[in-house]
């Protein structure tokens, strides 16, 4: 649990940092054009058009050249945590018979995803859904394996639960899952 919890809490950080950058980029462009922060040197004649655009755009690149590196810097760090994504991938993709069977026994045919406020959904089970995504390195386990229906594994996608939604699922499972071993929910892949 403490792994998925640190990779869950990484790329919430990793989105807040993304739109905190964006945020501050956008208002660093906005602010360059404020004529007190428009530095330029004119002739004697005056300013030509072409002065004050240049003045203009060297404010702008001013501005935005630390933002523009900062959100540089966290979109290779988004890359390489994708390639790493992409190199921890499950060579098989598909649940087998016995383990979808299994997984479908262990919930009882019942959708063990979460309804809303914290209780388990009330629909049959058509879908055996990786907790942790495929996509993201999420293994094609017993543990990985939670049984969904369709509305749920729609609603669900390719997202990374929180911790919250793992230790509701692992409670709710304690109700109805006689091992104490198969309550856990949740594995990832190591890389290879």
């Amino acid at each position: 649990m403490l792994e998925l919890e640190r990779i869950y809490w990484t790329r919430v950080a990793l989105r807040l940092a993304y739109a905190a950058a964006t945020v501050w980029l956008a208002a660093a462009v906005v602010f360059s054009f404020h004529p007190n922060t428009v530095h330029t040197t004119f002739g004697t004649s005056g300013p030509s058009v072409s002065d004050i655009l240049r003045g203009m755009f060297d404010g702008v690149l001013a501005a935005a050249a630390a933002p523009a590196l900062v959100i540089l810097a966290l979109v290779v760090t988004a890359l390489i945590i994708r390639f790493r994504d992409v190199r921890r991938r499950d060579p098989v993709r598909r649940f087998t018979r016995q383990e979808r069977r299994e997984g479908m026994a262990r919930a009882g045919g019942q959708c063990e995803m979460e309804a809303g406020f914290s209780r388990r959904c009330s629909r049959p089970a058509e879908h055996g859904d990786h907790f942790y995504p495929w996509s993201k390195g999420g293994s094609t386990s017993l543990q990985n394996f939670v049984a969904a229906c369709s509305r749920c594994n729609r609603a669900k996608g390719a997202r990374i639960p929180s911790p919250a939604q793992q230790a509701r699922l692992e409670r709710r499972r304690m109700a109805y899952v006689l091992s104490e071993d198969a309550v856990r929910v949740g594995e990832r892949r190591e890389l290879p």
